[in-house]
This record gives C-alpha cells, structure tokens and sequence, in this order.
C-alpha cells in the first residue's frame, strides 16, 4: 500500500472514530500527523527538544499561523518553564503561554480540524493532551472604502474577508451585550465560519429561530461566498426579486440591526447578508438618512420615477409604436415614422437587438480591468448605437430609450434589484408587442400580485403597504426627520421600541434661557 492509500484509510478511519485518542508517544503522534498531511507542502512541522526529557513539535500552515508569533508568544515561555519544573502541566501551559486562546484537546479528529483552521498545534512527549494554539494570521485585505456602495457623505470604512474583523466592525458601532453572535460551521469541505447577528430583545424570536434552522439544515461540501448561504435560506428561490439584501457597509449592518432584522457574516467574503427585507428597503441608500430629509426626499422620488423608467419604458414604446401610434402628438409621429421607415425590422427585434446589445456593453464594462471597462463601455455603446443608426439596423429614438432605460437602472441603489428589473423588462416588452398597452397590464397585474404574496422569512414583501403600516409609511416614499420616526418598524421588530428622541422647539429652548 502506497503512502496515498495509507492517508486516504487513516482519514477515512478518523471520519468513522471521531474520538481516536492522541498517543503519549510523541513519535506516534508524529508519524500520524505526517501520513495525514501527506502532500501538503505548506504545513510545517517544528521539532524541539529542551533537555531533560523535554522535546515535542509544533504543526501548523505556512502562511496562516504567524511563524513569529510561535517563537516569540509560544517557544520562548515555553523555554522559561519547563515541564520538568511543574506539576500541572496542562494547567501551567496555559498560564505561561502569552497567547490569548489557548485550549487542550485529546480528538486526532479535532486536532486535525485545528490545524486545518490555520491554528499551531503544540505537542509534547509523555502527554495524550495537546495545546492548541490560537494565532491565525496570514496576509488579509486592510479596512478601505466598499467599491460597490461608495457615499459622498457617510462612514468610508467596510467589510473584509476577515469574519472577526467585520464583527468587531460592527461591535464598534452597536456598543451593548444585547448584539448576539452565534457561529455556524458548514461546508463539509471548506468547513467555513458564519456568524448569525442579532439584537436580542428587538429583533423577532421567531424570525431568529427560523433562520438558524434555515442554516443548520444547510448540506453543501463548500461556502465560498455569502451567496451560496442566501440561495439555501431564502423563502422563494423561483422569484426574480431578491428576498435578502447584502451589503459592505458595516454602518448599513448597524441600523437594521438596530431596526430588528438579523445579519449573516460568512469568512473569506466582505458581503454581509441582511433580512428579512422589504421592496422599499431595497430602493433605500444610506445617504438618504445622513443628509437632510428634503435632499434624501427628493432623491429618493427621482429613484422612483425611473425605476418605472427603467421597467417599463421599452414596453411602452414598443406598444406604441406597434399598436397605438394615435396615442402619440402628431408632430411625433411623423418624426418617428420618418427615422423608422429605412428600418426592416418590428419594432420588438429592433427593442431586442438594442437591449441585449447594451446589456452585453454593461457586462463586458464589469469584467474588463477598471481602467478601460468604464471607456469601453460607453465609447462601445456611443459608436454601436451611430453605426447602428446610420446602417438603418435601429432608429434614432430607439437608442435614445435604450439610453434612458440604462441610465435608469443606474439609479437603483441595489445591484440585486436593478438586475431583477433589467431582466423583468424582457417579458413586458414580449407582451407589449403581442397584445400592446393591455400586455403591459397584463404583465403589471401578474407582477404585483406575486409580489404581494413574496415573503421574505413570514415578512410580506410590500410591508408597509401592503399591508398598510402607518409608522411605517414615513420611511416608505419619503424619509420623514429624525424627531418624527420615534418608533421601530414594527415589521421586523419584536415590538415598537425608541428609534430617535424627540426634537425640542427651538422657540422653547430660548423661553427657558
């Protein structure tokens, strides 16, 4: 049998015996952790051997575990005292170590876990206990400014791929023991870490107790990203609206926290998952809550305004153009006419070719290196779009709402929704041009009644207005000023609690001088 064969039969044994225990022989040990490990160029095994009958080994990843923080934090104390010298080993270990966790185990299993967890494991002859060591480090992405959720006015700090420092970013923020954090581990392969968040006392016991089912129930061999969790909990995988929001501000993180609703961190991605969410929320930024309530208003009216721009508009003027060319001005009319006429498509295939070709320009901006995707993008759509004109393949107003639909959907504040909405426009404009402005109705009517009956984790989706919630509706169409929104919705929380103080007349404070 060849040394592959041996690791794969001790690791198959060590799936079936969870409880193997580790051998006082210190040899034995060694020669199992090294048939285990076969292959693994990066894990390192340091020797050492004090005298007196002192020697043992340290195993850990070349590149998770800082090499300097075993000598400095681990071998030197280790030198000072020597086992000799002491009676309670284990419980001296632990005192001298200058490592904040530290912790025994007697599981081969476990030990191998640890190690592959990025933690230094110490081993020493004559004892069936081992240490592990808790200093997993390595080379991570520092604290910048999230790319995908960039603010004029706002926190500029976000998420990393590093679990803990996301919780602590959001630690700094949520200052009260009430924050839970409970820890998951899934992927049978990647054994990936996740954090559920929540504050316990406003958010939903019941919402809280349904997401960690949600979670335990997840069967998957790796979690590479937040999104392989969202597809898992979420309450309707067959609709095109997302029923989670996720987020690279910890800020973001903070307030719906405070709101009732609960946060999912998954290592290795800077992705935060939130819920339950609403529609409305999803056409909300966080600007609209650090500037003024007449500026946050008025943005947020115009996101409104071509959000309908950006779903229906090419339905429309397919619509028009097919069926309902009296509902046009005259003069408009004739313009229309004129620059279709050298044009030898329907109005639909020409809608189509416009479409798919800019959506191919959006994706093609994305994936080309940020130098030249954004130029490329918008030179591709301006020559394609004249060519196009002047080769009589599309009229003029056709490019000009295309560009009005693509500008709209910049609009929306979350890329989940916006892309919902680009692909929603698709079926409208097919049955725009089968049955005209009664196809736009049709496809309307279908599109709010699924969207009434979309939850997200037993919330409805349209919460606020349907059902109707009057605290609610000032946090909807408008953001009302702090001092009037005193009260949590009552959608996500466990009940209506303070959200702001009230604000003082300043008419008052003068009185009282």
């Amino acid at each position: 049998m060849n040394k592959r064969d041996k690791t794969l039969q001790l690791i198959k044994e060590l799936e079936d015996n969870q409880d193997r225990p580790i051998s006082p022989d210190l040899k034995e040990n060694l020669d199992m952790l090294t048939l285990l490990t076969e292959g693994c160029s990066d894990i390192v095994f340091r020797q050492f051997d004090f005298g007196n009958g002192l020697c043992g080994f340290i195993v850990y990843i070349e590149g998770i575990v800082k090499s300097e923080h075993i000598q400095d934090h681990a071998l030197r104390p280790f030198l000072r005292h020597l086992m000799d010298q002491i009676e309670e080993h284990e419980e001296a270990l632990q005192n001298t170590l200058s490592i904040a966790s530290v912790a025994s185990e007697t599981s081969v299993s476990k030990v191998a876990e640890s190690i592959i967890e990025g933690n230094a494991v110490l081993f020493a002859e004559g004892h069936s206990k081992c240490l592990i060591l808790k200093i997993k480090g390595g080379q991570r992405r520092s604290i910048e400014e999230p790319i995908t959720e960039s603010t004029i006015r706002g926190s500029r700090e976000g998420f990393t791929e590093s679990l803990r420092v996301n919780t602590a970013l959001v630690r700094f923020r949520v200052k009260t023991l009430q924050l839970k954090m409970i820890s998951f581990k899934i992927g049978t392969k990647t054994k990936t870490d996740i954090v559920l968040a929540y504050i316990d006392g406003i958010a939903d016991p019941k919402v809280i107790e349904k997401v960690k089912k949600r979670i335990k129930k997840i069967k998957i061999d790796a979690v590479l990203e937040s999104g392989y969790i969202e597809e898992f909990i979420e309450d309707d995988t067959y609709s095109p609206f997302p029923q989670l929001q996720y987020t690279e501000r910890p800020d973001t993180v903070s307030a719906q926290l405070l709101e009732g609703r609960f946060a999912i961190f998954t290592d290795n991605t800077p992705f935060v998952i939130t819920g339950p969410i609403t529609f409305w929320q999803l056409m909300q930024a966080s600007e609209d809550y650090y500037e003024r309530y007449l500026m946050s208003n008025l943005i947020r009216w115009l996101r409104y305004m071509f959000l309908v721009v950006a779903l229906y508009l090419p339905a429309i003027y397919v619509a028009v153009i097919t069926y309902h060319q009296d509902l046009m001005p005259t003069n408009l009319m004739f313009s229309v006419a004129s620059s279709r006429e050298p044009i030898p498509f329907p109005a639909i295939v020409e809608a189509l070719i416009m479409e798919i070709s800019f959506e191919a320009l959006r994706e093609a901006g994305v994936r080309l290196p940020k130098t030249i995707g954004q130029t490329v993008s918008i030179l591709g759509a301006l020559v394609i779009g004249t060519a196009a004109v002047e080769a009589g393949i599309v009229s003029a107003p056709m490019v000009i709402i295309v560009s009005l639909t693509g500008i709209a959907s910049f609009t929306i504040p979350r890329f989940n929704l916006a892309i919902s909405i680009r692909m929603l426009r698709f079926p409208l404009m097919f049955l725009a041009s089968i049955f005209g402005i009664f196809g736009i109705m049709l496809g309307t009517i279908i599109l709010v009644l699924h969207l009434c009956k979309l939850q997200s984790f037993g919330i409805p989706y349209l919460s606020g207005i349907s059902p109707f919630k009057r605290d609610e509706v000032k946090d909807i169409f408008i953001r009302a000023p702090w001092w009037t929104m005193i009260r949590r919705p009552g959608t996500y929380s466990r009940g209506k609690g303070q959200k702001g103080a009230k604000r003082e007349d300043p008419q008052d404070e003068e009185n009282n001088i």
